[in-house]
């Protein structure tokens, strides 16, 4: 097993005094208990010290004379100059552990100008205290790299007590040596199970309320997403939105949310019985790719509804398009208006420049995301980020514990715990590996002169070209119109052939996400087989498209409302299996997604029209396979949930 290294940059004008502090440290670090692998280097200019640490990813920490030259290096003043490099690693790499070397005679003017920035501590420089200055770094990063419930679940697991509590498996005693379901036992192996605990535990802390091992690694994942407080969810994200929408808002209230936004965002108006203002978002129809809400449709919707409680957004989006937030936080805070962002698909952006702002550093109140999905996390383990001023905790406890189970996963927590870790590490160096994985594979796929990547100008639809919107280059969205497969059959191909499984398609493209977890082997074999693929030569043929999703429709009636009404089940069809007519004005009382992409096409409450109607019928009827969420078959007929002209003459409708 390779052993960590941490790297410490040592930064000082003069030559000699960089050595001498070096060859000390390194001394140190040669004597003493070592485990992380701490080794020092230096650099004379803090232009240089940038370079090295955009670099290499290995670097943990950094020491910095309070009398270094400006940055600019033209006038030798000494301007606040290390105050200045503090602000450049902390926008570049803000994990990264950073002391200041102070004369003890200016001791008390530096740590004053210093006093509110990201400072994690300070030496005397002429004391060259090289032992107890390594101890005190070997102590940082250790506090760093502490994994407080995993290493609970760890100790626990090693104590092989016997379980007399649940869960039945009794940590795996059921299982083992079973000639019925051994096999599972040695497929998950033997932790697998021993981990698997009750909450009977008391020294593995309480998800639902708690205050030791679980709290202490959720405020270490504050500290390292940027959050003022962070919770644990083993739910997913899903659970994650619903929670904060009935922690914010009440029946009635209004909010502001995007239509492309996950349908866990929809469920939670019903739970939460807000009255939504839709955001009708931007689509690409070229390449059927949904896109943000355009910027402009947004600040309108803020000046119109005031009164609007919360505004909700994906960033980014499923295909890798993310919002220029700061200017929409802004202007919602201008109004009062709380903001939560779904960052489902962006958790790791804290860890790299190159992804950030991320929703947290744009202002936003909450942000939820799915740590499973692009860090280390056992799927369902998400996180939730609050940075809410007025954050009333006992209210989002009572929500959080309404929705999340009193028998959790505690594997799960571990995971969340690892993750944050891995993040905090090794992240940097992961996602810059990540970022030249994909940009290689961006140049690898152009050679075969049949597959294309799509650019954000691709991307983009037209009406939000000029909203600043960025594209997350780890998601790899590849035109394959010209190669003379479907969808389907090239992922088939992909499947059956080469032993690769994408993300997602639409009827003209294939989405790849690259992660942490991606290697250059991996993007090797996908290189070889699109190569491969492309030297088939097939002939291109006609890709026919999805039909457009229709627009979104008046909203009749609270969703909430609509929802909790009994209904009744209308085809879809008539006799001659053609749109039915009677269905033609009528209230929606579910939710029906079609899937991918998982945007809404009718919400509880919502007017149904003749373009709904038939958008959906072509879904179901086109040769793209998409699972339509909320439509119930009466053997082979097709059917929707809605009002009885009895319960709409009884539900109160909402004023325009």
């Amino acid at each position: 097993m390779s052993k960590p290294v941490s790297k410490v940059l040592v930064i000082n004008d003069e030559k000699m005094v960089v050595r001498s502090l070096t060859n000390g440290l390194n001394g140190a670090a040669k004597h003493l208990d070592n485990p992380f692998g701490l080794t020092f280097s230096g650099v004379t200019s803090a232009q240089e010290a940038l370079n090295v640490l955009a670099a290499d990813g290995d670097y943990q920490a950094v020491m910095i004379d309070d009398n270094l030259y400006s940055l600019e290096d033209q006038d030798k003043t000494q301007q606040q100059s290390a105050l200045d490099l503090v602000h450049c690693i902390h926008a570049m790499r803000p994990e990264l552990s950073i002391y200041i070397m102070i004369d003890e005679a200016r001791q008390d003017e530096v740590v004053e100008a210093l006093f509110n920035e990201t400072v994690d501590g300070y030496f005397c420089r002429e004391e060259r205290d090289y032992r107890g200055w390594y101890r005190i770094l070997h102590a940082q990063i250790q506090e760093r790299a502490r994994t407080p419930f995993y290493d609970a679940l760890r100790d626990y697991v090693l104590m092989a007590k016997d379980a007399w509590h649940t869960p039945g498996h009794s940590s795996g005693d059921s299982l083992r040596g079973s000639p019925w379901v051994n096999d599972f036992h040695e497929f998950l192996g033997e932790h697998a199970f021993r981990a698997d605990l009750s909450v009977s535990v008391d020294m593995l802390d309480s998800l639902l309320d708690p205050k030791g091992v679980i709290e202490e690694s959720q405020k270490l994942a504050a500290k390292a997403f940027g959050a003022r407080r962070t919770f644990f969810a083993t739910n997913g994200t899903s659970t994650a939105n619903k929670v904060i929408f009935q922690t914010l808002l009440t029946p009635g209230d209004k909010l502001l949310l995007d239509r492309n936004c996950h349908k866990s965002v929809h469920h939670g108006v019903v739970l939460s019985g807000a009255h939504p203002i839709y955001l009708n978002s931007s689509v690409n129809k070229k390449y059927g790719v949904f896109g943000t809400v355009p910027k402009k449709a947004i600040f309108e919707a803020i000046e119109q509804h005031p009164d609007a409680k919360v505004l909700i957004l994906t960033s980014c989006t499923y295909d890798g398009l993310r919002y220029d937030l700061p200017p929409i936080i802004q202007a919602a805070h201008a109004k009062g208006i709380k903001v939560i962002i779904d960052e489902a698909w962006y958790g790791f952006a804290q860890f790299h420049p190159a992804f950030r702002p991320t929703a947290l550093e744009a202002g936003a109140d909450y942000a939820t995301q799915s740590t499973h999905k692009v860090l280390s996390a056992l799927s369902q383990s998400s996180m939730i980020h609050v940075n809410d001023p007025e954050f009333d905790e006992h209210i989002f406890r009572e929500n959080f514990n309404m929705h999340a189970s009193t028998s959790p996963q505690y594997s799960m927590i571990a995971s969340l715990d690892v993750a944050r870790k891995q993040a905090v590490m090794e992240g940097y160096k992961l996602l810059s590996r990540t970022l030249e994985l994909a940009r290689e594979l961006r140049e690898s796929i152009k050679e075969t002169s049949v597959f294309r990547v799509l650019e954000l100008e691709d991307l983009l639809p037209e009406e939000v070209r000029n909203d600043n919107v960025q594209l997350d280059p780890t998601k790899v969205t590849l035109d394959i119109s010209q190669s003379g497969y479907t969808t389907d059959e090239f992922q088939h191909e992909l499947f059956e052939r080469y032993n690769i499984q994408v993300e997602k398609s639409t009827f003209n493209t294939v989405t790849l996400l690259l992660t942490i977890g991606t290697t250059r082997s991996k993007v090797s074999r996908l290189y070889d087989a699109l190569m491969r693929l492309a030297r088939e030569k097939r002939a291109p043929r006609r890709l026919y498209r999805v039909p457009d999703i229709a627009e979104f429709t008046a909203l009749r009636y609270l969703p909430r409302d609509a929802y909790y009404a009994a209904g009744e089940m209308v085809p879809m069809i008539d006799e001659d299996e053609r749109p039915n007519p009677g269905l033609i004005g009528r209230i929606s009382a579910d939710q029906i997604v079609p899937y991918p992409p998982g945007i809404p096409a009718l919400v509880p409450g919502q007017v149904i029209t003749a373009e709904i109607l038939q958008f959906l019928l072509g879904l179901m009827r086109s040769h793209k396979r998409t699972e339509m969420h909320g439509v119930v078959f009466d053997g082979y007929v097709p059917t929707l949930r809605v009002l009885t002209e009895e319960e709409a003459a009884q539900l109160k409708p909402l004023s325009e």
